[in-house]
C-alpha cells in the first residue's frame, strides 16, 4: 500500500514539472456558444509564450446504437467543418442549465444535463429509436490540446422505433441502418470522418 502512495506521490511531482502556467487571458470570442481564448503561458524552463488558442464549448454525447435486427442507426448530416455530408453516429451537445452552452470552472457538475439522459434524448430526437440496453463505454476529453469539453460514448442495443423523429431547427439529417460490414467498409475508405465517432465503434466492438 505504501508503494503505491509513493508512486502515485512520485509521479504526481514528475507532472507538476511538466506543468504549464497560465500568465494571461484574451477572450477573442465569448457568447453563449464558445469562449474562445488567446493564452500566454509559462513554460517549465521558465520561458512566457503566447500565442496558444484553445476554447471551452459544450461535451457531447455519441451513441453506437443498433436495432432489434443488428443494424446500426446512422445518420447523414452536413458538417460545415470539412464542408461535407458526412456518416455517422448519434450524437449531440448536453444541455446545461445557465445562459451558456458550455460550464466555466465557476459552474458546478449539477448544473449541466446527465449525460446518459441526453444520450437518450439525442437518440430518440435524431432517429426515433428508444433502447432499455444502455452501456458506458468511456468518458474522454473530444481534443485535449485546444479544447476542454467531453465526449461521453455509450452503446445502445436493441433500439427499436417508439416515436417520430423530431430534430432542433438547424438539423437536417437522414436516418440510414447500415450492418457492421457497412461501417466497417466506410471506415476503411475514409468515409465515416468523425475521429471519436471511429473510436466509440472500435470500443464497442472489442
Amino acid at each position: 500500500m505504501n508503494n503505491q502512495h509513493d508512486i502515485r506521490q512520485n509521479t504526481e511531482l514528475s507532472d507538476n514539472a511538466l506543468k504549464w502556467k497560465p500568465v494571461s487571458t484574451e477572450h477573442i470570442v465569448q457568447d453563449k456558444w464558445i469562449d474562445f481564448r488567446r493564452m500566454a503561458y509559462e513554460l517549465p524552463d521558465g520561458t512566457v509564450f503566447s500565442p496558444y488558442y484553445n476554447f471551452s464549448r459544450r461535451s457531447y454525447v455519441v451513441i453506437v446504437a443498433s436495432d432489434e435486427e443488428g443494424r446500426y442507426l446512422c445518420v447523414r448530416q452536413y458538417r460545415h467543418g470539412i464542408g461535407e455530408v458526412t456518416t455517422e453516429f448519434v450524437a449531440g451537445g448536453i444541455e446545461c442549465d445557465s445562459d451558456r452552452e458550455y460550464l466555466t470552472k465557476q459552474d458546478t457538475i449539477t448544473s449541466r444535463e446527465d449525460a446518459l439522459e441526453a444520450a437518450k434524448r439525442e437518440l430518440e430526437e435524431e432517429t426515433g429509436y428508444s433502447s432499455d440496453e444502455w452501456e458506458h463505454l468511456i468518458t474522454i476529453p473530444s481534443a485535449a490540446t485546444i479544447a476542454d469539453n467531453y465526449a461521453f460514448i455509450y452503446r445502445a442495443k436493441n433500439c427499436r422505433r417508439t416515436h417520430a423523429q423530431h430534430t432542433d431547427s438547424t438539423e437536417f439529417l437522414r436516418m440510414e441502418r447500415l450492418s457492421a460490414d457497412e461501417i466497417e467498409a466506410l471506415i476503411a475508405a475514409g468515409k465515416f470522418q468523425q475521429a471519436v465517432h471511429v473510436m466509440a465503434w472500435l470500443l464497442s466492438q472489442r
